[in-house]
């Protein structure tokens, strides 16, 4: 089983991908801009489960990389996990446009360009599953805090996305779901709520979306799904 995740190298995404790592039937493509994490995990454990790839998934040079990777080794996609993720925190009105632009890049246009890209890719002999890993703060009516405008309505906008696809790719046996998760303990989180503590670890959050990545599709499609104990 091949599995693609984006923004590889910390947080949710790095547990995730060590986590897969110890699976004997899964081999992993781990996208992030940079892989020196990655790289010290594969040395430190010795595994061949897992393959770095340098690439910002907002770069169409660097989308047409990994799919050179995946024409190389022959691979076919059961599982994308878009993880990568952008915050800014700031008051509304400061938000420039390049800021604003930058979030969307990476949490909707990123992600809605490279399924495009991997379309191909995906392996069409058995059902596949697209994970967008979104936020509790894009989830309709949760509660919103200052801000964080750019980031919760580009996270809404993912939303949005994933009921479209679900719909769309039916017809080629892909599910897209959505998990919007709440508080996780990661540098993400510090800089939207400073001296905040979270309840749940990154290592346990990552347990929760690598089971649903697996399993999940067999119950689900278009859903946008809350996970979350706790909200700041």
């Amino acid at each position: 089983m091949t599995i693609l995740i984006t923004g590889a190298s910390k947080g949710i995404g790095f547990e995730i991908v060590k986590l897969f790592s110890q699976s004997q039937n899964t081999f992993v493509i781990a996208v992030s801009r940079n892989i020196d994490p990655l790289t010290k995990l594969i040395n430190q454990k010795n595994t061949h489960s897992v393959l770095p790839v340098k690439a910002d998934i907002t770069s169409p040079a660097d989308q047409k990389k990994i799919i050179k990777t995946l024409k190389t080794l022959g691979l076919k996609i059961d599982v994308l996990i878009n993880n990568a993720g952008e915050i800014v925190n700031k008051p509304f009105e400061k938000i420039t446009p390049k800021e604003l632009l930058s979030v969307y890049n990476t949490n909707v246009f990123g992600p809605f360009t490279l399924i495009q890209t991997l379309l191909p890719y995906f392996n069409k002999k058995s059902k596949t599953h697209i994970v967008n890993v979104g936020s509790f703060g894009g989830f309709q009516g949760s509660s919103k805090f200052p801000g964080l405008s750019a980031y919760s309505s580009s996270k809404a906008a993912l939303c949005g996305l994933t009921e479209c696809l679900a719909e769309e790719l039916k017809p080629k046996n892909i599910s897209v779901n959505c998990l919007a998760i709440g508080a996780v303990q990661t540098e993400m989180l510090s800089k939207a709520f400073p001296g905040y503590k979270a309840p749940l670890k990154a290592s346990e959050m990552a347990k929760f979306i690598c089971n649903f990545a697996l399993t999940g599709h067999s119950y689900f499609n278009g859903k946008i799904i809350p996970v979350s104990s706790s909200t700041p």
